[in-house]
């Protein structure tokens, strides 16, 4: 499973707010089959098949374009690990553990 974390900047809109473009993008994601996604304040968490989580993405970097923006940048970082099955949640669930492990000490 890969899991994206993905940050659309429409640039050159009538307004310093994003707000209603970020709206946008979750709507289409709502829209999307065989992902799960996490908006944060900043970015927006993806996680499913390597290629749909593309899919998505693609989808999503389209969607300031059809809302009026002209230009839109968009930065992903991508964990695709292969060896065995992982999560945000599982991920955040190891560090945890070790946190804990560190203060029984």
């Amino acid at each position: 499973m890969a899991i994206a974390e993905v940050t659309i900047i429409p640039i050159g809109t009538q307004t310093t707010s994003l707000s209603a473009y970020v709206a946008d993008m979750q709507r289409v994601l709502q829209e999307q089959q065989g992902i799960t996604y996490q908006l944060t304040s900043m970015s927006t968490i993806i996680e499913g098949p390597l290629e749909l989580v593309w899919k998505a993405i693609a989808t999503l970097h389209e969607s300031p374009f059809i809302s009026g923006a002209e230009r839109v940048s968009t930065s992903v970082k991508l964990d695709d690990r292969r060896d065995k099955i992982s999560s945000s949640a599982q991920k955040l669930q190891s560090v945890q553990e070790k946190l804990n492990e560190d203060s029984s000490k």
